[in-house]
């Protein structure tokens, strides 16, 4: 009885190991690693420079909200910076105010999701 749980023992690691055997699949080898865009920001004039703060109500996590509303601010044109603080629930851009306003700004937030998860309060620029 014991030889037979040594020799099913044995006989599972070596299953194991055998099947566990990391090839390389000739497909994978032309795959070339996934490049990021970042997009490249104009110089704003300094005449035209603005910032603005806003609270988002809605977002219930820092990487899947916090960081998508960034990110779509970060991409619109004329905005040289966004930060968003997800313990705070606020929002900070700096942005060219002859591209970009206000509502502009909200209107992005606010069809981040579904169109109606985030709400823009206390815009102060």
């Amino acid at each position: 009885m014991k030889f037979t749980k040594i020799f099913a023992s044995l006989a599972i690691a070596s299953l194991v190991f055998v099947s566990c055997k990391k090839e390389e699949d000739k497909n994978l080898a032309n795959i070339k690693p996934l490049e990021t865009t970042s997009k490249e920001h104009k110089a704003i004039p300094a005449e035209n420079v603005q910032t603005a703060s806003f609270e988002i109500e809605g977002m219930t996590c820092a990487m899947g909200c916090a960081k998508t509303i960034e990110k779509e601010l970060s991409n619109l044109d004329g905005v040289e910076k966004a930060a968003v603080d997800f313990d705070k629930k606020t929002a900070t851009v700096t942005f060219d105010k002859t591209v970009q306003n206000s509502e502009s700004l909200t209107k992005v937030v606010q069809e981040t999701g579904d169109g109606k998860t985030y709400k823009v309060s206390n815009f102060k620029s």
